[in-house]
């Protein structure tokens, strides 16, 4: 068969195509892009110093700086468990491997809800741990340690998920090389093993801040609702918007927006070089 025959068995005609990116852009704009212009719009509404009022009442930033700090805790954490499982799946062979594989997915098959449930199971007044954590005045639930524990948890797949088959097809003959050199163990790491993945470890620790800033189901559960304590943005943006403050919770979500914006900016841009070194590799 001549080759502009196979090109033409392969290639769809051109109403398909324009069809589908039809399909495909109509798609983006109504359930991306229109909602995303009423949130700003919304914001906007009454003006920017209802906007600033908004986003500058002490509440408000007390949930900012809420969901920052988790962002803070949450996200190294784990960063430091992303790289070592996808190290230990990659580079070695050992009994249990595929259960391992297994339990990183487990955040992604359970709602969080049930994760919230989960930590009010083993850390409420009547859960497992409970007890103990009353005799010694420790709290969990209904407090910070909480929300950061039930963040980490929806969050924690996402960089080693990235990393795994990155390594994987890295495979480990640079780092046997390195250590024939005579390297050691953290020289293997920082030289030969970190420049190798830093774009996938990027892209892991920009997509693990994207949903630790907004995760909204497990931090509702252990968080308590406590006004100016224990909400985090999206909870705040919830409460707003239950109390009738519309233009007040628009405000709100907009700035989390934003920070949306400016991560998927980031994780294109990191795309992009990556693609790039991977090209530049073949």
């Amino acid at each position: 068969m001549s080759r502009p025959s196979i090109n033409a068995a392969i290639t769809e005609p051109l109403w398909v195509k324009t069809l589908l990116i039809t399909l495909a852009l109509g798609f983006i704009a109504l359930f991306l892009l229109m909602p995303l212009a009423a949130v700003f719009t919304q914001a906007f509404e009454m003006g920017l110093s209802v906007y600033l009022a908004a986003i500058t009442e002490p509440d408000a930033l007390e949930a900012i700086k809420l969901t920052l700090l988790v962002v803070v805790i949450a996200v190294p954490i784990n960063t430091v468990f992303g790289v070592a499982a996808a190290w230990c799946i990659a580079k070695f062979e050992f009994r249990g491997k595929n259960l391992l594989t297994t339990l990183i997915d487990l955040p992604f098959a359970v709602s969080p809800v049930i994760a919230g449930l989960i930590f009010i199971l083993l850390f409420g007044t009547q859960g497992w741990f409970g007890p103990f954590l009353q005799e010694h005045d420790i709290r969990i639930v209904f407090a910070v340690p909480g929300i950061v524990l039930a963040t980490m948890f929806v969050t924690f797949p996402f960089v080693a998920r990235e990393l795994i088959p990155l390594m994987q097809e890295q495979g480990k003959d640079e780092e046997e090389s390195a250590l024939t050199l005579g390297a050691n163990g953290w020289q293997m790491f920082w030289r030969v093993t970190l420049p190798n993945i830093k774009w996938g470890l990027l892209y892991g620790v920009i997509l693990c801040n994207a949903r630790a800033m907004g995760e909204f189901g497990a931090v509702a559960v252990v968080s308590g609702h406590i006004r100016g304590l224990t909400t985090t943005m999206p909870l705040h943006i919830e409460i707003l918007y239950g109390e009738y403050l519309f233009s007040a919770a628009f405000a709100v979500a907009s700035l989390l927006a934003f920070l949306a914006l400016i991560t998927l900016v980031l994780k294109s841009f990191i795309e992009w070089r990556s693609g790039k070194r991977h090209a530049a590799k073949h």
